[in-house]
């Protein structure tokens, strides 16, 4: 389990569009409590979705071969499967002019309910739920478990999290390199999205198919 929630989590953290998306709200005048609406809009839904897994389950794993178990990896499955078609859609996009999103120009200025509504919206969605599903093998009542779930959401958040303190601490420094870092993610965004979605959605199946097979 806590294999998957590393790899997962390092997914969610390295999604280009959302950090892309909080670079620029960060960037803009006044942008340092905007991009920090943003990051707490982005780890409180994270925590809602894992919390509500949790809840489902009591904290308690679920019983392996079981009905709720095989529909957990059957929703496991699909979501490698939709991974890995996502990542070979990306890659016919490899070379193409990247171009961002033109609701991106209106980012400058927004309220900071708003950002923290970007935040819940550019979520990596699927791999939350990968992750959430992921929870419900978990055992809460042991430490080391708990502790996992912890680690997952400040992992999945760690990229926002290091921006806004370089941000806060290192103000100048930062209005330097956000441009640049913009421009490289934006010049890399369909090569990551592409091996990211490819290594993580073969994981998801190769162990949920293995699973289901009776491993």
């Amino acid at each position: 389990m806590i294999l998957d929630l590393v790899l997962i989590a390092l997914a969610i953290t390295l999604q280009p569009l959302p950090l892309v998306a909080f670079i620029l709200i960060l960037s803009s005048d006044g942008g340092l409590r905007r991009g920090l609406a943003f990051l707490l809009g982005w780890m409180l839904s994270l925590v809602a979705v894992i919390a509500i897994a949790v809840g489902v389950t009591g904290g308690k794993p679920l019983l392996p071969h079981s009905a709720p178990s095989t529909a957990a990896l059957a929703v496991k499955l699909a979501i490698g499967v939709f991974l890995v078609g996502w990542g070979i859609h990306h890659r016919t996009k490899i070379g193409q002019p990247v171009n961002e999103p033109k609701w991106m120009a209106r980012l400058d200025g927004i309220s900071l309910p708003v950002a923290a509504g970007f935040g819940v919206f550019l979520q990596a969605w699927p791999l939350v739920f990968a992750g959430a599903v992921t929870v419900l093998e978990a055992h809460v009542s042991n430490a080391g478990e708990i502790a996992a779930l912890v680690g997952f959401c400040l992992l999945a958040s760690s990229t926002l999290l290091v921006i806004e303190l370089h941000a806060a601490f290192s103000p100048e420094a930062a209005r330097r390199r956000l441009g640049s870092i913009r421009r490289w993610i934006n010049s890399h965004r369909d090569q990551a999205i592409v091996v990211i979605s490819l290594l993580l959605g073969f994981w998801l199946m190769g162990k949920s198919i293995y699973l289901l097979v009776g491993g």
